[in-house]
């Protein structure tokens, strides 16, 4: 592995080249550590590689799932719901629900909730019937989706709570229930079980895992564990993390690889977890020469890659001044079909093509608040808000699972920052 001095900011690895003296070039460094003997370090050089298989795997839409509130006294807008449902519309659009929150009773004063409850979103009415042992309560089968960081997370059932309490939007009751089916889980398998280091050079802690390859002792498997954050190397040898990102596993075998003498393909058995879509790494190569020459090239992309494209811009962000308070910046309005594709125009209207200004609703406060180059107040010209004006609009958004973020409450954001908007 070679390096040499850099003077980019970020971190130190980054500010890196990374290198080496073969035909094929490095397209991966792997930041994180190996062991975790005494204390994890995320930033230990791990290893150099040509290419990393498994890391990004297009999935099959999430399916939704079922859950069942059992023995439930429905209130509010759900009981409202079912006094109205014709068996005929169970299933359909027309029962639907939308989000519902599980929590615990409300806990003694000055105690801390006994659990901080799940979230379920898109919900529809599948089916509803009497309890067959709590008289006055029925069953109510719904479809839709648990809020979680990704489909293989666990989500622990609670000890000692024998009611749960039903919430809607804005923690409106919903009523009670004795217990839900289908909410709790264990952690799934990974879904792609392993992840390949192809055409590798593995830096010291790596090559002591891959030494205890073939022992059995809970130690050798202790030191074969690995966490590592992929940064993806350009042609200037300068290295950027690509967020989300990780290599978590145990590694399990190492052979030599044909993309080179004195290389290495490191085999890991991963820990549970999603791998990224693939259509990122087409993301990543518009950063491969250099920053983006041309704005838009984010608005052939669907909704997800959108908000990865806001990701990779976030990874390349550089540190330079906010400009003054009082400048005026201009917002190409026309591909802003979507939250996300406002996210990606309003970082090219501050910063240029691949500028980043935010990539969800709290990301994007924080950016008015300064040090992500502008400083408020300013003046934002938005061209073609017609566009955003027919299609952010209130509603169900179902890929955030949540009420839609409308133009009008971006617009109230802006003006919470004393930022004056020119739309056109």
């Amino acid at each position: 592995m070679t390096t040499s001095a850099g003077s980019e900011a970020g971190h130190p690895a980054e500010r890196r080249r990374w290198t080496w003296d073969l035909s094929v070039s490095p397209r991966w460094l792997l930041l994180g550590d190996v062991g975790f003997e005494c204390f994890y370090e995320d930033d230990r050089p791990l290893a150099l590689c040509a290419e990393i298989e498994g890391l990004f795997v297009d999935l099959p839409p999430r399916p939704q799932e079922r859950f069942t509130l059992v023995g439930c006294a429905p209130d509010g807008a759900l009981a409202d719901l079912l006094d109205r449902l014709p068996a005929e519309v169970l299933g359909t659009e027309r029962a639907w629900l939308g989000d519902l929150s599980i929590t615990a009773p409300p806990p003694p004063p000055g105690m801390p909730p006994p659990w901080h409850g799940a979230d379920l979103g898109d919900l529809i009415v599948v089916g509803q019937r009497s309890n067959r042992t709590l008289p006055g309560t029925v069953d109510i089968d719904l479809d839709g989706f648990i809020h979680v960081y990704d489909r293989t997370e666990a989500v622990e059932r609670p000890g000692g709570i024998t009611q749960f309490v039903l919430l809607g939007q804005d923690e409106t009751p919903y009523g009670t229930c004795r217990d839900v089916t289908g909410v709790f889980r264990e952690q799934a398998a990974p879904l792609v079980p392993q992840v390949r280091l192809l055409g590798c050079r593995p830096e010291t802690p790596l090559l002591a895992a891959l030494d205890a390859v073939g022992q059995s002792t809970k130690a050798s498997l202790r030191r074969r564990r690995i966490r590592a954050e992929a940064h993806m190397i350009a042609a200037d040898g300068s290295a950027a993390r690509v967020i989300d990102a990780v290599v978590s596993g145990t590694v399990a075998a190492g052979e030599p690889s044909r993309l080179g003498v004195g290389l290495l393909d490191v085999t890991v058995d991963s820990d549970p977890q999603e791998p990224l879509p693939t259509g990122i790494l087409g993301i990543v190569e518009h950063w491969h020469n250099g920053p983006p020459a041309q704005r838009n090239m984010w608005a052939g992309y669907d909704r997800g890659l959108r908000h990865h494209w806001a990701l990779v811009a976030l990874a390349h962000q550089s540190d330079v001044p906010d400009r003054p308070a009082g400048t005026t910046y201009d917002l190409d309005g026309r591909f802003v079909t979507d939250i996300e594709g406002f996210y990606c125009a309003i970082g090219e209207a501050i910063n240029g093509p691949g500028g980043y200004f935010g990539c969800n609703l709290d990301a994007f406060d924080d950016c008015l608040c300064g040090k992500f180059g502008a400083r408020t107040p300013f003046r934002l010209v938005w061209h073609d808000s017609a566009v955003a004006r027919e299609h952010l609009v209130a509603g169900y958004d179902r890929r955030r699972l949540g009420p839609a973020v409308t133009l009008e409450y971006l617009l109230g954001i802006f003006a919470q920052h004393d930022v004056e908007i020119d739309l056109r």
